[in-house]
């Protein structure tokens, strides 16, 4: 049996809501042989019609009815509709009324169906002066009807889940919860940090590496200086800043890259920075993941003084910022050691079962 997995965009868009659905489908269809049939949210969307094999449909425009529309043509009655929901994903201002009400149009016109509802994310927060503040109600509101519309739901954080039970008014009991998992791969092997070089990663969004250059740069020079780095490769769209001039190490600026050329980057690092998302998100983050899953020491600039979705600050990932004592190599490689085996309970394998599951059930 095949499933719709309905995503806001798909590559070659840099978007890692995209990515992470197409791993799941490669997944799918390697360990299930469940097909995946692709449905994509942005009308403006430029792509193949097909991926990898995998059919792609895309809405004409973002309404109700075409929602409506395209999933009576896409789908039987019998298949399965996995949607990877994130409001900011399909409307600019994270309201996306026209998809929640074109499912409710979907639900009450098809009484076999199954939707299945990954919530990446649940509504904004922020101060009065914030768009987001005034926005959040609506926000809100669309996820409670989603999480009533759905037959299962999924999410990657704790906090979200607790948030996802009461919204649903106890309709979802118990809700999995799982960190996301690694969009660049996982390596079958790795090799202990003692036989890697003395690299370190800033690997990510534009704007987080921006932020860690120019708001934590000292954290980033005290890093590379206890590690006794000898080379930052830098990964992603490029920042536009002259990276050689701000430390004392060689910088290698890599640009955008495949996901194989950045797989053999973090085999050979020991450690990986990171500025943002702060602990308390970390569970959603994809560049945390890949840190983890090649067992590279993750560096942070912020801690939380609570466990968070499993994680420990100090245990399984460093805080350049709060230290007193300088990271040993001894030090670093029991952390990479723990973020790896935190990571395995939630790897892709896992994830695919679970999801497999709560498609077929």
């Amino acid at each position: 049996m095949g499933i719709i997995q309905f995503v806001p965009e798909l590559p070659p868009a840099i978007n890692g809501l995209g990515d992470y659905a197409l791993n799941l489908a490669r997944q799918l269809r390697q360990e299930f042989g469940k097909e995946t049939h692709f449905v994509v949210g942005d009308p403006n969307w430029e792509g193949d019609r097909q991926i990898e094999g995998f059919p792609i449909s895309v809405l004409s425009k973002r309404s109700g009815r075409a929602v409506l529309s395209l999933l009576i043509e896409a789908c039987s009655s019998l298949t399965p509709v996995l949607l990877h929901y994130v409001g900011y994903g399909y409307a600019r201002r994270g309201c996306p009324v026209w998809l929640v009400d074109g499912l409710e149009r979907w639900h009450n016109a098809d009484v076999n169906h199954s939707l299945v509802t990954m919530f990446h994310e649940l509504y904004a927060f922020g101060p009065p002066w914030a768009s987001s503040f005034w926005l959040s109600p609506l926000q809100k509101n669309l996820a409670i009807r989603l999480a009533r519309l759905s037959d299962r739901i999924l999410t990657s954080r704790q906090d979200y889940a607790k948030s996802l039970h009461q919204l649903s008014r106890g309709k979802h009991g118990t809700i999995p919860t799982y960190p996301v998992f690694s969009n660049i791969g996982e390596p079958e092997q790795v090799l202990p940090l003692v036989q890697r070089k003395r690299r370190l990663v800033l690997f990510g969004h534009r704007n987080t590496r921006l932020l860690a250059y120019q708001q934590h740069l000292s954290a980033l020079q005290q890093t590379c200086q206890t590690l006794e780095i000898e080379e930052v490769c830098d990964i992603g769209v490029p920042t536009g800043l002259k990276l050689p001039q701000l430390l004392d190490v060689p910088v290698v600026e890599m640009g955008v890259t495949q996901a194989t050329e950045i797989r053999q980057v973090l085999l050979d690092a020991i450690a990986g920075f990171l500025s943002y998302p702060p602990p308390i998100y970390l569970a959603k983050s994809t560049i945390f993941a890949a840190y983890c899953a090649h067992q590279l020491i993750p560096i942070l600039t912020s801690s939380s003084a609570v466990p968070v979705d499993g994680l420990h600050a100090g245990k399984h990932y460093w805080v350049a910022d709060e230290q007193i004592e300088p990271l040993s190599l001894d030090a670093g490689e029991a952390i990479a050691d723990n973020a790896y085996t935190w990571y395995q309970t939630h790897n892709l394998s896992v994830q695919a079962k679970i999801f497999a599951s709560h498609i077929s059930h």
